[in-house]
């Protein structure tokens, strides 16, 4: 059976600063996958290189089979790369709502610029995702009036409107306050446990430990190690490995 996500020797260059350096992984759908690393590891940058919101310096990248960013040999441009993206929902650190906007605004926006839904579709749609994320009660509410984990929450909604195949998430609990941690991994949770295909960069072990199919631990740009993730936190097998998850634990 062929990968969801396919990534050949992914390579991002800043000048003479080689973030990523020749990676290579598969995503099988409905896998739930976790990229641990120490900051600076080239985590964040693979997540924006899979939907050229970075554009690699090297490597390919298929979703089911289509080779992302590139088209007889050239490279996309903003407008072709769109329905690409789209296949991607993406969902960042911090939320990048619409503060003019109400919730459902927020939410409905992307299925009807991405999608292309009728205005009365995309409403429907987005009371539906918001039911997802346990929001339906804040619909009416400006972003400014929610804390950053309802945030959090809405900026998921909108990423699920797009109907994507993959959900990219990168660092969502970073920005938050302990305390509003648990509500944004508990939405994550139950998007697993539907059978999503997940691609999370995450600090939070327990939480890809208990999560994820498999965990791929990145230092300096490459992957180190991969494996099942309860045996990999547990049990790594390299050194490096073993290094960072016993810093992390102290």
């Amino acid at each position: 059976m062929n990968p969801l996500l396919s990534v050949t020797g992914l390579t991002k260059s800043y000048g003479a600063v080689e973030v990523l350096k020749g990676i290579d992984f598969d995503v099988a759908a409905g896998e739930k996958i976790a990229l641990i690393g120490p900051s600076g590891s080239g985590k964040s940058t693979c997540l924006r290189c899979l939907n050229f919101l970075e554009k690699p310096s090297a490597g390919a990248i298929h979703l089911d089979g289509e080779r992302i960013g590139v088209r007889l040999g050239r490279p996309m441009s903003d407008r072709q790369l769109a329905p690409q993206r789209a296949e991607m929902g993406m969902v960042f650190q911090l939320f990048n709502l619409w503060p003019h906007l109400s919730v459902t605004e927020n939410v409905a926006i992307a299925a009807r610029k991405v999608r292309g839904l009728p205005a009365k579709e995309a409403q429907e749609l987005a009371l539906d995702m918001l039911a997802k994320v346990h929001m339906t009660h804040r619909a009416d509410a400006s972003p400014l009036e929610l804390s950053g984990g309802q945030q959090q929450r809405v900026a998921i909604a909108r990423a699920l409107a797009q109907k994507p195949k993959l959900m990219l998430f990168d660092e969502l609990t970073s920005a938050l306050d302990p305390e509003l941690v648990h509500e944004v991994l508990k939405v994550m949770e139950e998007l697993a446990a539907e059978g999503r295909t997940m691609l999370i960069v995450t600090h939070e072990i327990a939480f890809a430990r208990d999560i994820a199919d498999r965990v791929l631990f990145l230092d300096g740009g490459r992957i180190v190690e991969q494996g099942p993730a309860r045996a990999l936190i547990l049990s790594p097998r390299e050194p490096r490995t073993q290094a960072f998850l016993r810093q992390i634990r102290h």
